[in-house]
């Protein structure tokens, strides 16, 4: 995307935490913005409010990205609202129980992978079908959002979620080479322990002072790594899975 074409970015799961940090930092940056959210109208509408305030194009949707029927209708509001979309944030996404395996049952894997996984697969499907030039599209970029813990695996409370988390870096590898020549490129952000509501405020506070830089990251700061593979500035990566996690490999 290197024309001047409209940017259309749509930022799953951006009604608060990263999702709502990176579509405030694109909407400050000249994209129209499409915050999905599943409950959470509020917090959607001021992400939506703050973007508009600041001179930005933005609307809230609501829709369960697990759920393929909300996924088309996303897609079909955003071409109606703002335009062609050009990027994607795969932001969305659940921890799950935290508990051993040995005592998941057989739903609570279903949930979390449909929501981390089958909700990126449908709409990066979606993405694709307008961005690809096979298709007739002018290209675009598709960011999604992994977690360091694919790679440590988070024994005794997380690993539903690191293996969650996992498929969706094997997601990256894979499709990013599948479409790079048709002008997208997809890459993923890998945060590692940040001030949002997911991570219990009691590990926030046990584990960010141990981390190398002292700290738990800002919703923000891993924001601008998915608004830079978002750019032109990014316009030869792809496949990358950028780990943003304060010295934590």
């Amino acid at each position: 995307m290197s024309d001047g074409s409209k940017r259309v970015t749509i930022v799953t799961g951006g009604s608060r935490g990263i999702g709502a940090a990176t579509a405030l930092v694109c909407g400050q940056n000249g994209h129209a913005i499409c915050v999905t959210y599943r409950d959470r109208a509020d917090k959607a509408e001021e992400v939506v409010a703050s973007i508009k305030a600041s001179g930005g194009e933005a609307i809230a949707v609501q829709a369960d990205t697990a759920v393929e029927a909300d996924v088309t209708r996303l897609f079909e509001m955003v071409d109606d609202a703002l335009g062609t979309v050009t990027g994607l944030v795969n932001n969305a996404g659940i921890h799950g129980p935290r508990i051993r395996v040995d005592a998941l049952e057989k739903a609570d894997v279903e949930r979390v992978f449909a929501v981390n996984v089958t909700a990126l697969f449908q709409c990066s499907r979606e993405a694709i079908r307008r961005m690809s030039t096979r298709h007739g599209g002018k290209g675009g970029a598709i960011v999604n959002v992994s977690s360091g813990s694919a790679r440590l695996g988070s024994p005794g409370a997380g690993v539903l979620y690191a293996a969650s988390k996992g498929a969706v870096n094997s997601l990256t590898i894979g499709l990013s080479q599948e479409v790079a020549g048709e002008g997208i490129r997809v890459n993923a952000v890998a945060p590692g322990l940040t001030v949002t509501d997911m991570p219990p405020a009691e590990r926030l506070e046990r584990d960010g002072p141990n981390l190398p830089i002292g700290r738990a990251a800002q919703p923000e700061e891993i924001a601008e790594a998915i608004y830079w593979l978002l750019t032109d500035k990014a316009s030869y990566v792809a496949g990358a899975n950028l780990r943003v996690g304060g010295g934590r490999i």
